[in-house]
């Protein structure tokens, strides 16, 4: 149990379509999405100009939803099922202030704390309270754990709930009813991105490593959006990664603020082991 803990505790910062009418897009747009900063629409006589417009309107849709924030707090509940088909489930507590910190919180069994974790921009730092011991190790420590190319930024991206990966090399699309779903293709991952019709929020996110002989996936999830201060934001997401061995997360979000003034609290004992 106290190794599951462990494990969550550092996956839940790691982690978070059909094409029944799909159209062919050769590379119409060059340069990676990067927050809002969206890309000029392509004016061509050529008769795919429709689609390149429409792929341009719903990236620049999408960037429009991104989540601007100062700083963000909530509490989790988690569920976790591994490759064995245990399941266990959790509360945490994690705050974020943009671009410098990531602090969460785990807590066991009747609330007793078993891990905190800070994470900054070049370091990442746990503390077992379980085991009295201390874990110091650079940002790449988020990359072996994950098994794929994480940095600070992205981590954020994956907890508040824009979107990761997605590229604006898109090279497919497709309308249905009630969603619109974009293929992209970027210099790791194959992103498959199905977005809410009316608001253009993410509702599914599937990532596949576009090294074939890797087998590396990653579902995303996103379900019961609520709207605050003109945000919105997904308060159930579905984490499921499968490479050698699957796992599953579910994050449920209880409370959550947006831009209030936090601290983040990491008092190292002197009787912990540094590990």
């Amino acid at each position: 149990m106290y190794r599951v803990l462990y494990t969550l505790g550092l996956l839940l910062l790691l982690v978070a379509p059909g094409c029944r009418s799909a159209k062919k897009i050769q590379k119409a747009i060059s340069k990676p999405i990067k927050d809002t900063a969206m890309v000029q629409p392509v004016v061509t006589d050529d008769p795919r100009a429709d689609s390149l417009r429409f792929i341009h309107n719903a990236l620049e849709q999408v960037g429009r939803n991104r989540i601007d924030y100062r700083t963000f707090s909530a509490k989790m509940k988690v569920n976790y099922e591994g490759s064995d088909g245990k399941s266990y489930e959790f509360t945490a507590f994690m705050r974020m202030q943009r671009d410098s910190f990531i602090w969460v919180r785990v807590d066991a069994i009747l609330g007793i704390e078993a891990f905190r974790i800070l994470i900054t921009p070049d370091s990442v730092k746990i503390l077992n309270k379980l085991d009295k011991i201390l874990i110091l190790r650079s940002v790449s420590y988020l990359k072996e754990v994950a098994k794929v190319p994480l940095d600070f930024r992205s981590v954020q991206d994956l907890l508040i709930g824009n979107p990761v990966y997605l590229d604006s090399n898109v090279v497919f699309y497709s309308k249905q009813e009630n969603s619109i779903s974009l293929v992209s293709i970027g210099q790791l991952f194959k992103n498959y991105i199905t977005l809410n019709k009316d608001n253009y929020t993410i509702k599914h996110d599937k990532l596949d490593d576009v090294d074939v002989m890797r087998a590396r996936t990653c579902d995303l999830t996103y379900q019961d959006y609520e709207n605050r201060d003109s945000l919105h934001f997904s308060t159930y997401r579905k984490i499921s990664i499968a490479e050698k061995s699957k796992l599953d997360i579910e994050l449920n979000f209880k409370q959550y603020n947006f831009n209030e003034v936090l601290s983040f609290p990491f008092p190292i004992p002197k009787n912990y082991k540094r590990k």
